[in-house]
């Protein structure tokens, strides 16, 4: 079997959950981690993944694509390396913190033609849908206000 590579930027929390959700897929899970010690406790906890301290070295690797999981201010700068390197990547949200860096990189993955995803966790979420259908459905009138608080 031909397993697809990704690569996770990023082995903090949530760089951890992309890790472990790509393992139960049975994707060739690569990471980048510029923390020594947390790149040495990944690979203790996840005996399969490859790992990095550059993104660099990473893409000289042949991944099919990429996760960016690292902290907020980092995304645009890693993801528009990641796409001039003609890779698809999917970005936690935000994908960037100024709007014009954001229309940046959805221009630039126009031009290189690779996919840009932002990563929504509750976008497909069952009470998030039923929202939406009694919106549209008209079944609630007119939406004022709506506020909502996501728990354990």
């Amino acid at each position: 079997m031909n397993r697809k590579k990704i690569c996770v930027v990023g082995g903090g929390y949530w760089g951890q959950n992309h890790i472990k959700t790509l393992n139960s897929l049975e994707v060739q899970v690569g990471v980048v981690e510029n923390n020594i010690d947390q790149l040495k406790m990944l690979k203790q906890k996840f005996l399969n993944i490859k790992c990095y301290e550059t993104l660099k070295s990473s893409l000289e690797d042949g991944y099919e694509g990429y996760v960016v999981a690292t902290p907020s201010e980092t995304h645009f700068k890693i993801a528009e390396k990641i796409i001039k390197a003609k890779k698809p990547v999917l970005v936690e949200k935000p994908m960037a913190l100024k709007v014009e860096d954001a229309e940046k990189l959805v221009a630039l993955a126009q031009k290189k033609n690779v996919n840009l995803m932002v990563g929504h966790v509750l976008l497909f979420h069952p009470a998030i849908l039923k929202i939406k259908s009694l919106i549209s459905d008209g079944e609630i009138g007119d939406l004022q206000y709506i506020y909502s608080n996501r728990v354990n």
